[in-house]
């Protein structure tokens, strides 16, 4: 991918992080589930200012008939989304099937009032894994019917394309099995995939430390996900505040353009002028 100009004074707002022609000034989305607290939650996405928070529709929702997201046993969560004002993402966590994905879907598109959704179909429950098989039919399902799907999937190149090819105009593949906090397991997968696809990336699960989001940022992946790795930290407002200063060293990096690294050693300081003394 061409690289834009790296010579702007302020790269965040100039810089900003588009999908399906939306701009967001941040390339960091946070999950909301696993905080120790509401109150901890709440200071962790006002010191990363996220683009979007993610919040899944509970599985048994349908079946009791209404819906909630997580942690909201009443309204207390529902407010606290609302008064933090950033966007929602809601999730289709916990879904095994294409019909309940569907469904879930479009209940979340009911109970958030947005047409955006980040798209989990879930293939195995011991890994997470997507279920590579359906999703890009549902996928394709869900764009038909007027959503902004983010589909949360491996880092198949093929699938990938695939999901392209349906009308996704972002994917966003996992850096390692979600929850491990592993980092990046596989470098040559997810660097192909920023080299063959021109449509925004964003590693989705299996990041835990603040280097692992610097690491893809700069390989040229366009925004990280984070849940577990901020909500289980020992202190999840610190840890939030090192991803999101992370993620956007990553992408100054970047832009910056690193140097081609070489096989031998090269001298870093100027020799010219340097005294030369001749040994009898």
């Amino acid at each position: 991918m061409e690289r834009p100009a790296p010579h702007s004074p302020n790269p965040a707002p100039a810089d900003p992080l588009v999908l399906y022609g939306q701009a967001f000034e941040s390339r960091l989305l946070l999950g909301t589930a696993r905080y120790p607290s509401p109150a901890t939650l709440e200071a962790a996405v006002r010191c990363a200012r996220p683009a979007m928070l993610t919040a899944s529709l509970r599985r048994q929702s349908a079946s009791q008939g209404g819906a909630g997201a997580e942690g909201m046993q009443d309204n207390a969560f529902w407010s606290l989304l609302q008064r933090l004002g950033v966007p929602v993402l809601p999730n289709t966590a916990g879904c095994h099937s294409a019909q309940e994905a569907i469904a879930t879907a479009q209940m979340a598109r009911e109970v958030f009032a947005t047409d955006w959704i980040k798209l989990e179909l879930i293939g195995d429950d011991y890994t997470l894994q997507p279920d590579t098989l359906n999703l890009v039919a549902v996928a394709d399902t869900l764009i038909r019917d007027g959503f902004k799907v983010l589909p949360y999937c491996t880092d198949d190149l093929v699938l990938c394309q695939r999901l392209v090819d349906v009308g996704c105009e972002a994917v966003m593949p996992w850096a390692a099995p979600i929850g491990t906090g592993k980092g990046p397991i596989n470098p040559y997968a997810l660097q192909t995939l920023r080299e063959r696809l021109t449509v925004p990336l964003i590693v989705d699960a299996g990041l835990g430390r603040p280097s692992h989001a610097c690491t893809v940022m700069e390989w040229g992946f366009d925004a990280v996900l984070l849940n577990t790795a901020v909500a289980l930290a020992t202190d999840p407002v610190a840890m939030a505040d090192a991803f999101a200063h992370s993620v956007q060293a990553g992408r100054l990096a970047w832009r910056a353009g690193a140097m081609t690294e070489q096989s031998s050693a090269q001298p870093s300081t100027p020799v010219l002028g340097t005294p030369f003394w001749h040994h009898a």
